[in-house]
């Protein structure tokens, strides 16, 4: 007999996936205002809107809350991340306008206030939870590098690029744009105005295209 799931099930589904998000949602927000040792599992619930238990019934204990709640944020900021880095798939005319634009995009992304909190937590609890940096940086870091390394293998193979190691070109343009940053945020604790994000995007590029552009374009 084939199994069949009606629609009562689907609808059953679909509300605890939401439920679940909701509390990951909420645990985020709490531990971000709180930090980890500060946090407790009733506020997170009062910000979900659910009751404490039902927290237990979706996630185990706090650990596995903050854990959860860590990679579904990274997994957020990935998929924007590789929604700016998918523009290089069709670089237009001027790629280094377009390489500027993917730079100030991820440049303001990384300063958001989930990124920074994210790192934040991160930092913070990695030696209580030192399995969050697989946890974090893989959903987020590794992830973008390989992603953006094809891109810049398919500008090489379309002549935009000179031939190189497409992983290290990758590394070395998120360098640029993320080193300079951790400086001038003060390691998220400032606010950075839009001109001087602009302005790393523009050096960062300026300093990449020295090193990958084609020999006769220079």
């Amino acid at each position: 007999m084939t199994a069949t799931t009606t629609p009562g099930g689907r609808t059953a589904a679909r509300g605890r996936i939401d439920k679940r998000r909701a509390i990951l949602e909420a645990a985020f927000v709490v531990f971000a205002r709180r930090g980890y040792a500060q946090a407790c599992v009733q506020e997170i619930a009062e910000e979900a809107g659910v009751a404490k238990p039902t927290i237990y019934n979706h996630l185990n204990d706090k650990e596995t809350l903050f854990r959860q709640a860590l990679a579904a944020v990274a997994d957020e900021v990935l998929a924007e991340s590789l929604s700016v880095v998918d523009r290089l798939r069709s670089p237009g005319p001027d790629l280094r306008a377009t390489l500027e634009d993917v730079a100030y995009r991820l440049i303001r992304l990384c300063c958001t206030d989930r990124s920074r909190a994210l790192r934040w937590l991160t930092y913070a609890q990695i030696v209580q939870f030192p399995d969050l940096i697989d946890i974090v940086v893989n959903r987020t870091s590794v992830q973008l590098a390989d992603t953006l390394a094809d891109r810049i293998a398919r500008l090489s193979l379309s002549g935009h690029l000179r031939a190189a190691d497409p992983a290290i070109a990758a590394e070395q343009f998120l360098m640029l744009i993320t080193g300079p940053m951790e400086g001038r945020s003060r390691l998220g604790t400032r606010k950075v105005p839009t001109a001087e994000m602009r302005a790393v995007a523009t050096v960062a590029v300026d300093t990449f295209l020295c090193a990958y552009e084609p020999r006769e374009d220079r």
